[in-house]
């Protein structure tokens, strides 16, 4: 299979990101031969949930979506930092505009939403952020995965692998 040279920004907390969430989509797009780079609110090395690190190289305020193919927010408790985060909405609405690849995992559906660009497209998460979805206007649909355009919203952690695949399958549109 001929590699995709993509880029990829994943983006996690600063701490307390979901490791699988991490993990099996960062694999799956590696395997494939795209290129990853971690952005967080800091560049110090994040811990997630269940003591994965990871190194940020780029910081969220510095992020320009117009330079990635896809642009992967990771859930976990510590993603809620991003929830009203002027940067990472910046970010999502670039991503939409750019027609890049946008993806968010587990409660980090509700930075997209709180971003404006759920608004009337189909979109799931983890349960406790549904109620967010549906008042900014996402027609939740409860699913592991939902592809709606180029983006795509998954579950939580047991969708992690089907999340990575569905960002691939979009990459090589």
């Amino acid at each position: 299979m001929e590699p995709i040279k993509k880029k990829v920004v994943m983006i996690i907390a600063s701490s307390n990101f979901r490791d699988e969430e991490y993990l099996e989509p960062r694999k799956i797009l590696e395997s494939a031969g795209c290129e990853i780079k971690i952005c967080s609110s800091s560049l110090k090395i994040s811990k997630g949930y269940f003591g994965t690190e990871a190194k940020p190289e780029i910081l969220i305020d510095d992020l320009k979506a117009k330079e990635f193919d896809a642009i992967i927010f990771i859930g976990g408790s510590g993603a809620e930092e991003y929830f009203n985060s002027l940067s990472a909405h910046k970010v999502a609405v670039e991503a939409v505009e750019k027609e890049k690849v946008l993806s968010a995992i587990c409660v980090a559906p509700s930075i997209l939403a709180n971003a404006g660009v759920l608004h009337d497209r189909r979109a799931t998460s983890f349960s406790s952020e549904r109620s967010n979805l549906v008042k900014k206007g996402a027609i939740f649909t409860q699913t592991d995965v939902e592809i709606d355009g180029r983006i795509v919203t998954a579950e939580g952690p047991k969708s992690a692998k089907k999340f990575g695949e569905a960002i691939l399958e979009l990459l090589k549109e």
